[in-house]
């Protein structure tokens, strides 16, 4: 059998082998595809050093606050008495009387006919809402009721409180029995109550009290809004501004004259389905207003 014999590399593969594994054998750059850092002795100085740190904020000092007002001073006005009631009358109301809302839109072309004919009579379309809501509640008597802390009361009359705005705040004198009254009589006495309203020369008896209350911003020109209930009453009328809009008669399109109306509830003293049959029956009497004369 032939003896393998192991050859012995010559010194010429022992040299190539040796540069092959040699780590430390230096590896020729080239200059155009490799970019050498610089070292930290060859940054500039600015570099390295660091940002401010951010202050927190602080606290306007007291005498830096005076200062500040002192530069820019408003006006103080002393609250009125009647301020002062309203205030607290309409903060009691949304804390502790619990609103819901219906709402709904009427036609108002004849109601702006009959105005037109009672005109002579001094009869404005708001003395006509007043006769309107009054009715209302003669005929949903449910509606016309006072929540108490121990009991419901109900009213045999509707007595109308109508919001006045005057320079001394709201107010709201009280058209008496207008469920009772024409409507040449609702416009002569609500012209002598919102005169002496706004003269600041009502007496308790022209305010104190009502069953429920009439907001009417549509003269302002607002399209709808919903009012704070006035309590111990347990329902307002909020009326927005006649208007021009698209209205479906049968199967036809065509413009009409609408009115919105919101009624703000309190729930504890009607239920939803009352407050739905009196915004219906609002509806009708403003729509077909031959009921009012």
């Amino acid at each position: 059998m032939a003896e393998n014999k192991i050859r012995e590399p010559s010194d010429a593969a022992a040299e190539a082998s040796k540069e092959a594994c040699n780590v430390n054998a230096e590896v020729p750059l080239v200059a155009s595809s490799i970019t050498v850092a610089p070292t930290a002795a060859e940054l500039p100085p600015d570099m390295f050093r660091q940002a401010p740190p951010v202050s927190p904020p602080t606290q306007i000092s007291a005498g830096v606050a005076a200062v500040l007002k002192d530069s820019n001073p408003g006006q103080e006005v002393p609250h009125s008495i009647t301020k002062r009631t309203i205030a607290r009358r309409l903060t009691e109301s949304k804390q502790q009387v619990p609103h819901f809302y219906v709402k709904s839109t009427c036609r108002v072309e004849a109601l702006t006919l009959l105005r037109q004919e009672l005109k002579v009579h001094g009869v404005s379309i708001n003395d006509l809402l007043v006769k309107a809501v009054a009715l209302t509640l003669k005929h949903i008597p449910e509606m016309n009721v006072a929540w108490g802390e121990k009991c419901l009361t109900s009213y045999p009359q509707v007595d109308v409180s109508v919001a006045v705005d005057t320079s001394r705040g709201l107010i709201t004198p009280i058209v008496w029995n207008a469920d009772r009254k024409k409507p040449a009589e609702i416009a002569a006495e609500l012209k002598s109550l919102i005169s002496r309203a706004r003269e600041g020369k009502l007496k308790p008896n022209d305010y104190n009290g009502g069953t429920v209350t009439i907001s009417n911003m549509g003269m302002l020109g607002v399209e709808e809004f919903s009012a704070i209930i006035n309590p111990p009453q347990a329902t307002i009328f909020a009326i927005g501004a006649a208007r021009s809009s698209p209205v479906i008669e049968g199967d036809l399109l065509t413009i009409g004259r609408v009115m919105s109306v919101t009624i703000s509830v309190d729930h504890r003293a009607i239920d939803g389905a009352t407050a739905a049959r009196g915004l219906k029956a609002f509806k009708t009497l403003v729509e077909s207003p031959e009921a009012l004369l």
